[in-house]
């Protein structure tokens, strides 16, 4: 099989190193259109769906393989290995943000940077660790999904999304949900919230950033200062904005941290 074609992979912009961006939960590429483009002048913007996802090969989705976040990390190395990529800065949102972290532990050479936007390494709290939801909470979530799909994704992604303000953000993250296949979806989103990465933390050995949102249901504050714990070489920067989908509601000051992350300014020294 044709991994790029798989994978809907696009590829835009100039130099030589490459900017790898990955989507989180029921979206798709679409989602960095206001973020990725920003980094076209100075690098190689590789965009692509998750199996299962956006517009790649629905057929390639087998739940037995996709039964953990490994499968999509594997999918991700796949990409990069037909694209010839070494070096390359990996940025993902969401539960793509711990897809990223499993690839770059199993291919270290290949991704010299990781960029986790909004990442959780487990949603359940557990001793010692917030995470921000009671067991309880989740299996309502997902048995409300596999209830009433459509009706779970209206009510849930203004929550997602904050800024109730500017209801259009939620309608199109509620649109992303709705157009995603619901069996996979459902699949997906047990996949997800009930997955616990916080023991592969420490083995991440390259610089890492991590965007935490101020005010995020699905990933509190907690979470961010517990990545910034476990990954030894890592930066947080909490953005001053709501909802869990700062490339969307909030992309100006998301590119400037990441900007800042990977193109420091060097200090004046004064003579």
């Amino acid at each position: 099989m044709d991994v790029l074609k798989r994978s809907n992979v696009k590829v835009s912009g100039v130099g030589s190193q490459a900017m790898v961006f990955v989507h989180g939960f029921g979206c798709n590429q679409r989602m960095w259109r206001l973020v990725a483009p920003a980094f076209e002048a100075r690098y190689q913007v590789v965009l692509l769906d998750l199996v299962g996802a956006g517009q790649s090969d629905l057929t390639a989705y087998d739940p037995a393989r996709y039964s953990s976040l490994a499968a999509h990390a594997q999918d991700i190395l796949d990409v990069t290995r037909a694209l010839n990529l070494t070096d390359a800065v990996f940025v993902g949102h969401s539960v793509s943000a711990m897809i990223g972290v499993l690839a770059a532990i199993q291919e270290p050479k290949i991704f010299s940077r990781l960029v986790l936007v909004a990442p959780s390494p487990r949603y359940l709290n557990d001793a010692g660790y917030t995470g921000g939801f009671e067991a309880a909470d989740i299996e309502e979530l997902l048995e409300t999904m596999d209830n009433n799909y459509l009706g779970w994704s209206g009510a849930v992604t203004p929550m997602i999304m904050g800024h109730a303000d500017r209801p259009a953000l939620a309608e199109e993250l509620n649109n992303s949900f709705c157009n995603t296949d619901p069996t996979i979806a459902r699949h997906f989103a047990r996949v997800t919230f009930l997955s616990d990465n916080r023991a592969d933390l420490p083995l991440v050995r390259i610089p890492t950033l991590i965007l935490q949102c101020a005010h995020d249901a699905l990933a509190p504050v907690a979470v961010g200062g517990f990545l910034h714990q476990q990954i030894s070489d890592s930066q947080l920067v909490v953005l001053d904005t709501s909802g869990h989908c700062p490339h969307l509601s909030a992309p100006e000051i998301t590119i400037k941290a990441i900007k800042a992350f990977l193109e420091p300014v060097p200090a004046v020294s004064s003579l």
